[in-house]
């Protein structure tokens, strides 16, 4: 009889846990949609530095949303803070290697570098996945003859 009702009370215990985990997580991720969805609206009115913070709260629930960096990455790139741009335009890219705009916003820092090689290389990855910014490319090809290597320079 004891034994039995061990198991009851074990067996109680044990839903009553998964339960509270199951809110735990549930909690964190809409806890986490809220703090991206309030930073893109942060973002959207110019708020940067608060932007910058809720996306930053974001990635600390959600590590591997590329989207958030991706908006870092613009926020660094308004602060002129080029170092944290190209970290975050890597990670984002290395989430998402499909995400354009983080390819597109790349190749135009790479551009502003004139580094040529690595704008060609970023140029064919980007033909490969571009969809909606595909009409860059003309942008870019000029881009690129303005900055290609001249025989004997």
């Amino acid at each position: 009889m004891k034994l039995k009702k061990m198991k009851n009370i074990s067996s109680k215990i044990f839903s009553l846990l998964m339960t509270i985990i199951a809110i735990f997580f549930i909690s964190n991720h809409s806890l986490s949609e809220n703090f991206f969805n309030e930073a893109k609206q942060k973002f959207d009115q110019k708020k940067y530095e608060d932007s910058k913070f809720l996306f930053q709260r974001n990635i600390v629930f959600n590590p591997k949303d590329a989207e958030s960096y991706l908006y870092l990455a613009k926020i660094y790139k308004n602060e002129e803070n080029e170092k944290e741009e190209i970290k975050n335009l890597n990670t984002t890219l290395l989430l998402d290697p499909t995400n354009e705009e983080a390819m597109h916003l790349m190749i135009n820092f790479e551009l502003k570098k004139s580094n040529y090689a690595k704008v060609k290389d970023l140029k064919e990855s980007f033909l490969l996945i571009c969809k909606k910014l595909c009409k860059e490319v003309d942008q870019i090809e000029k881009s690129l003859a303005d900055i290609e290597p001249k025989n004997g320079s």
